[in-house]
């Protein structure tokens, strides 16, 4: 088809979980002919409706939908300033959906425009958390009679929870958590996971950059013994010079990005191989076209893919997620939160897990597609959230 313009943007807030989800609709000037993308960015979602909605709609209207590479550049360039969380989600928002434009114009699945399948399905992993070690142990359990081999563990969430905490008088709120006790319960849940399950499963564990930088090299080097599939996000993005030392004081894997906005904040990481895994949120970065080119850039240095996949990115950015796991061959594994009966219902579309692997459908595009009716029922709250707000046992604000 030729002379087909962008004819119209717009941004879809929806919560059917009680999480706010962004979702951009870029529509064209052939009759039926639109995509989708994920730009959610949960915890400032009215921003990056305002950057799409007042920015992005009149720099992409007249524009063709297919010269994608060049929208999305010159788009990260527009407002000069760049690699910041809304107006990188922004972008992302029309970037995945001018990605579905193409494959619907192709009458092909993403996964084919990207170089076509490298397997069949991605391997997920799951969450288990609990109160307790044995509460764990069995949400483990449970999820290996479902089929899943890859599971996250964790006790009490993140930073634990059930510590006893000595603070001082007139302690700010906060998600208060003591570091110390957080790191010998986690110790001591791998210890008695593996004891009881043995070495068949693949564990992991998220620390969520809740440990000082050399609390975190002790945490990966006792954990070592338990042979983890990856200990993630065990640095905030403002400590990165410290994954030499992480990297010289043991072999335990690391998977690390879900903060990351700027290319400079993976580089090196990848360079000088002391990471395993690169774990983005795609639309944190701009969307499908950084993130193939990240992948290709990862395979040359031996690091694989491992998306940040959790509940606050929409199903449409699930859809993009698995597209690339299937296409690219340095994919390692895909984080899974499982999408409820109701997401569906909003989504119709959306990859399916069967037996611990997630499978695309061969629809054109993404392959999946937004009930904007059925949307309308789950408004946005516009609500700050607290548990952002960590603090050390003094009342201390500590990062993320």
């Amino acid at each position: 088809m030729e002379n087909i313009k962008i004819r119209d943007v717009r941004t879809i807030l929806t919560a059917p979980e009680g999480i706010g989800l962004v979702v951009v609709k870029v529509e064209t000037t052939e009759p039926g002919l639109y995509g989708l993308g994920c730009a959610t960015f949960t915890q400032r979602s009215l921003a990056v409706k305002s950057a799409v909605d007042d920015y992005m709609k009149p720099f992409l209207i007249g524009k063709d939908p297919q010269r994608i590479e060049d929208i999305w550049q010159s788009a990260m360039v527009s407002a000069y300033w760049r690699n910041g969380p809304v107006l990188s989600n922004a972008v992302s928002g029309v970037d995945m959906a001018l990605w579905d434009i193409k494959g619907k114009l192709a009458g092909l699945p993403l996964y084919q425009l990207l170089g076509g399948k490298c397997r069949e399905a991605a391997a997920v992993y799951r969450h288990a958390d609990g109160r307790d070690r044995q509460e764990v142990l069995e949400h483990v359990m449970a999820l290996r009679e479902q089929g899943y081999r890859f599971i996250r563990c964790q006790i009490g969430g993140y930073g634990g929870r059930g510590h006893t905490l000595h603070t001082p008088e007139q302690a700010l709120p906060g998600a208060y958590f003591d570091p110390a006790a957080y790191t010998r319960s986690v110790i001591r849940l791998f210890e008695f996971l593996r004891t009881h399950l043995g070495s068949e499963l693949e564990l992991l564990h998220d620390t969520h950059e809740r440990l000082a930088p050399i609390d975190a090299v002790r945490l990966a080097r006792d954990l070592e013994p338990f042979r983890l599939f990856f200990l993630e996000d065990v640095l905030p993005p403002e400590q990165i010079d410290w994954f030499r030392m992480l990297r010289s004081q043991c072999a335990t894997p690391i998977a690390m990005g879900e903060l990351f906005n700027n290319p400079r904040e993976w580089l090196p990481l990848i360079q000088e191989r002391l990471i395993d895994y690169i774990r983005v949120h795609i639309s944190q970065i701009g969307g499908i076209t950084p993130a193939r080119k990240l992948a290709i850039l990862c395979e040359a240095f031996g690091v694989r893919t491992a998306w940040h996949g959790p509940g606050d990115v929409s199903p449409v950015g699930h859809a993009a997620n698995v597209h690339l796991d299937i296409a690219s061959h340095n994919f390692g594994i895909q984080e899974w939160c499982g999408l409820s009966e109701r997401l569906q219902d909003v989504f119709p579309g959306c990859p399916q897990v069967r037996d611990g692997f997630v499978y695309p459908n061969d629809a054109p595009g993404l392959g999946i597609d937004l009930d904007e009716e059925q949307a309308a029922r789950y408004p946005c709250e516009n609500r700050l959230p607290q548990w952002t707000l960590a603090r050390l046992p003094d009342g201390t604000s500590v990062r993320p």
